[in-house]
């Protein structure tokens, strides 16, 4: 059974908590004194910060990194790395309203790529690479603590269960299906969907739309139970922290040295993150046979997919571009023509007020379907080479004589190294 995460740990996230008013960004500026009782909306974006205290956040991000990685792999200490996920809560999260976060630099990214006046700070692509550099050495030790997300969901894990395998791995495709869409809205210039979508930057900013506030709740009354939900089943960037990961050659390990099998560390995990021993009869012939022939048709399915999954997306582009305000107003005010005199609709008000025509916009909507047509192919056959990928990796069974954690799927939270019984 896991360990209880120690009681001064939710004092001091309560304590933040409630203290809500000290957290809240101040404004620059005065509000406006408006005559028509318009009452000024909550900002959801922080104003700019002084370039110098933008560096000082890379520094503190680049830090949090490095200590993680000396307390995963040389000091091995799960106490320290809760408390630097504490930290990270405290500084990331409700003193920087969540913002600027590396998850929602992969929007950043992507528009700056596809967008040539688009131009990304220079912080916003730090805070996207340092992680990916870090999971490439040393693991995900971004996701053990240094990401806000991550810490305020680890806090509250109580009494985590395990799920089976097939569903695990179904609900693990869910992030890789909204890193591709995140990506071509972004490069389309559509929508920033993991911002507007971030479950806990309205409890990080004590403020927000009802949505917001209702799904991070939502998140972490059910994170008491299945552990990390947002990061297992959403987190966009835990999809190519993940692929990074894969590759790290120092990543932590339950055992200090040599594993003695004494299956301590097998249910320690919350997120059913460590691989036990391959059993005898994964290596028998026969079984060998047939996992030859099942890896032999996935490999002949993955350009099938790829195909198939492009030829589908190209064809949703219609329905995708809609979430571009430009296509989404040519077809309300073509569908609907009577309400290019309705003076409520600001959006509608707002387009004529500009000085645009009615032609410019619907030449400028057929423009932005076009990229979606294009952005539509490539979502689709990303994501039918992932999943073809995923089918193949089904039966490719690494040797294995040790429990070992899956370097893929593990946080690097350093729970299952306080269970081993080996001393270093």
């Amino acid at each position: 059974m896991l360990k209880r995460i120690p009681t001064i740990a939710y004092l001091v996230l309560l304590l933040f908590l409630l203290t809500g008013d000290f957290l809240e960004a101040q404004q620059r500026f005065p509000k406006p004194e408006f005559d028509t009782g318009y009452v000024q909306p909550s900002p959801t974006t922080p104003e700019p910060r002084a370039m110098a205290l933008e560096y000082f956040d890379v520094f503190v991000l680049l830090a949090v990194l490095s200590l993680a990685s000396w307390l995963a792999i040389k000091k091995r200490s799960r106490r320290g790395l809760l408390w630097l996920s504490i930290f990270s809560l405290i500084y990331f999260g409700f003193y920087r309203d969540g913002c600027i976060c590396s998850i929602g630099a992969i929007q950043n990214v992507a528009l700056s790529i596809f967008d040539p006046a688009y131009a990304i700070s220079i912080t916003a692509l730090l805070f996207f690479i340092l992680p990916l550099l870090f999971a490439l050495f040393f693991g995900r030790v971004f996701c053990a603590s240094a990401c806000p997300l991550g810490a305020i969901q680890d806090l509250i894990v109580i009494n985590p269960i395990s799920i089976p395998s097939w569903v695990r791995k179904t609900l693990g495709f869910i992030p890789v299906i909204y890193l591709g869409l995140s990506v071509l809205l972004a490069a389309t210039g559509s929508d920033f969907i993991i911002c507007r979508y971030d479950p806990f930057v309205g409890i990080f900013r004590m403020d927000g739309p009802f949505l917001m506030i209702f799904l991070g709740i939502t998140f972490l009354l059910l994170g008491m139970f299945y552990a990390r939900p947002y990061c297992r089943v959403f987190c966009p960037y835990g999809v190519l922290l993940s692929w990074m990961s894969k590759f790290s050659r120092r990543h932590m390990t339950i055992t200090p040295s040599e594993c003695i099998k004494c299956k301590l560390c097998k249910d320690s995990c919350p997120f059913d993150a460590i691989e036990v021993p391959i059993k005898q009869e994964y290596r028998a012939p026969e079984v060998s046979r047939k996992n030859l022939k099942r890896f032999i048709l996935y490999i002949g399915l993955i350009p099938v997919l790829t195909i198939l999954g492009g030829w589908i997306g190209s064809k949703s582009h219609i329905f995708l571009s809609r979430a571009h305000p430009d296509v989404y107003l040519a077809e309300l005010m073509i569908s609907q023509p009577e309400l290019r005199e309705d003076e409520e609709n600001l959006d509608i008000q707002a387009f004529l007020e500009s000085g645009d025509t009615f032609e410019q916009l619907v030449e400028e909507a057929s423009l932005i379907r076009k990229k979606f047509r294009k952005g539509g192919l490539a979502l689709g056959g990303f994501i039918g080479l992932a999943l073809g990928i995923t089918l193949m990796n089904q039966v490719v069974f690494r040797r294995r004589e040790d429990y070992e954690p899956h370097k893929g799927d593990c946080f690097s939270c350093g729970r299952c190294m306080d269970y081993c019984p080996v001393e270093k």
